[in-house]
């Protein structure tokens, strides 16, 4: 049976609204044709930006941070968060990214584009920047490390939020972070420590932002790692057009999705929607600001 690659009906729309902490709504790269990624190939259907922030918009997710990760993905996100008034940016150069800007002494060049994009009104966060040991090999380890040592700084010198991607690397990030200084609002993005890493999170005062991932059956650490980090340090995202929550993996991802991560989390932690998703707001708003602090510009 083929796999059903279009994107899914709305979900019924949170009466408190929430913002998604972290999505990737620029236009995908032109595709191979492989397919062979989940919601990626010839038969994913597309859908322009505006249309999900509308769709999001009727379910009550209030507004989304659109993460950049390399140059081009970040410069979008800073221009159409510039014009967009539910959308707040993130810039950096992904980890994976590093070490092939680093070979190609290209690198420097690109964490200075970052650091202008960081002094912009409506990027709120640096970001996704950090470790990925899964698919960067140990010759790029020394590349990664310094990209995310720099993306550290970045944060601090700007006063912004950092968003971190922690992939197989935990203990590495985290003695990053203690020996250099993390900055004051500082989010695991689409956390995936467990209940010990959410007590070194909790007692850090970094916040845990919890994707799909969440939800799938073998996901038994994040469940843990929810219960116990506090409520004051809960995000929530999509990950868009990744991660897409059960029932619905397979397809691909997108804001309006949210309101299926936001009710598991509710229901796991036997709490009320409502209240869970007031919680987040606040503490969404507390890393980033207000979605309309500054004011969005003209076409």
């Amino acid at each position: 049976m083929p796999t059903d690659h279009s994107y899914p009906p709305l979900p019924e729309p949170l009466v408190v609204g929430v913002y998604d902490n972290h999505t990737h709504l620029d236009p995908p790269p032109p595709s191979t044709g492989s397919g062979n990624e989940v919601g990626e190939g010839p038969e994913r259907e597309q859908l322009d930006y505006l249309e999900q922030l509308d769709r999001a918009s009727s379910v009550g997710v209030r507004g989304v941070v659109q993460v950049g990760g390399d140059v081009e993905s970040s410069i979008w996100s800073a221009e159409q968060a510039a014009r967009e008034p539910r959308m707040l940016a993130a810039v950096a150069i992904h980890p994976n990214e590093a070490p092939r800007l680093d070979a190609a002494g290209e690198l420097d060049d690109a964490l200075a584009v970052i650091a202008e994009l960081a002094t912009r009104p409506r990027v709120r966060a640096v970001g996704e920047t950090g470790l990925d040991l899964f698919r960067t090999g140990e010759d790029g380890r020394a590349a990664q490390l310094r990209s995310f040592e720099a993306h550290i700084e970045i944060a601090k010198e700007n006063g912004l939020a950092l968003q971190i991607h922690d992939r197989d690397a935990h203990d590495v990030v985290i003695e990053t972070l203690l020996r250099v200084g993390a900055p004051e609002r500082t989010v695991f993005h689409c956390y995936s420590g467990d209940g010990a890493m959410a007590r070194i999170c909790a007692d850090n005062g970094w916040y845990m932002s919890f994707a799909g991932t969440v939800t799938f059956k073998n996901a038994e650490n994040l469940r843990d790692a929810l219960e116990v980090a506090p409520r004051r340090l809960l995000l929530v995202e999509t990950d868009a057009p990744y991660l897409t929550p059960t029932p619905l993996r397979g397809r691909p991802n997108a804001p309006y999705l949210l309101p299926y991560t936001l009710r598991f989390m509710a229901a796991h932690l036997g709490t009320d929607v409502s209240m869970l998703a007031a919680q987040i707001t606040s503490n969404t708003e507390l890393v980033y600001g207000t979605w309309d602090s500054e004011p969005v510009t003209a076409e």
